[in-house]
């Protein structure tokens, strides 16, 4: 396990690299710390804007290296969004390290977790949330689904879909209340009075009776919530997805 003087001596290095690093044109501070909101397991969140001529891919094989070789990197994945790159390394510390790397018009804030350490940057177009509507259809297709896995006996396919039910009532919560609803993120800020119903979604065993009973849960939560985001759609919606899940 890594410690918080661990990390950030490894950011300023890394921060001190690209400075020095001539095809990389400026650096920001993304994630809890630029927000000022970095605890004990907190990874560490940059961001590179290339400089013009500089080829990207050049730029990740150089810095990948740098942190194989240099900073204890095990393994990595990437993440694409236009054309950045989230490179994602885990360290052998467990310590995670994610470095976007974005040509220079896509160099700039995409939300309020961004604080810039060097160059310049251009204007981005705002992450856009999703509208409650979008993710009401999402769940009654995750609904149909967790129907036909049940019928078919494909038990983990079911429980597969029943939380993905209860993962789209979370996110309609988050919009609600005004909290991240991106990973998780904002899960702990909901008031326990909204969350305690959604507990009763939760697949307690692989059993038939057991996948019904979740799956019945799920749609009661769901048709909750979509009343409350549109009171018609809930109407509308209410025969079928009941229709799903007989008592």
């Amino acid at each position: 396990m890594y410690t918080p003087a661990q990390r950030s001596a490894l950011r300023d290095a890394l921060v001190a690299a690209a400075r020095a690093d001539e095809r990389i044109a400026g650096a920001a501070l993304t994630g809890s710390a630029a927000a000022g909101a970095e605890d004990e397991w907190s990874d560490i969140d940059l961001a590179f804007g290339l400089a013009p001529g500089a080829d990207q891919q050049t730029v990740l094989e150089s810095w990948t290296s740098r942190m194989y070789q240099n900073h204890g990197a095990v393994h990595h994945t990437d993440v694409w969004s236009r054309g950045t790159v989230y490179r994602v390394f885990l360290l052998e510390s467990t310590l995670q390290v994610d470095i976007a790397f974005a040509p220079a018009d896509e160099f700039g804030a995409l939300g309020p977790a961004f604080h810039l350490l060097f160059g310049e940057t251009a204007e981005q177009p705002a992450w856009k949330t999703p509208a409650p509507v979008d993710l009401i259809g999402m769940a009654w297709l995750y609904a149909l689904h967790a129907r036909s896995s049940i019928a078919r006996g494909k038990v983990w396919q079911a429980e597969y879909m029943i939380s993905g039910i209860r993962d789209h009532v979370l996110m309609l919560m988050c919009l609600r209340y005004g909290v991240p609803h991106s990973q998780g993120r904002g899960l702990h800020l909901l008031p326990p009075s909204a969350t305690s119903a959604v507990e009763a979604t939760l697949v307690r065993s692989l059993e038939d009776a057991e996948l019904h009973r979740a799956f019945r849960a799920g749609v009661d939560v769901l048709l909750a919530e979509v009343e409350r985001a549109d009171a018609d759609l809930a109407i509308r919606l209410a025969r079928p997805l009941r229709g799903l899940t007989p008592a």
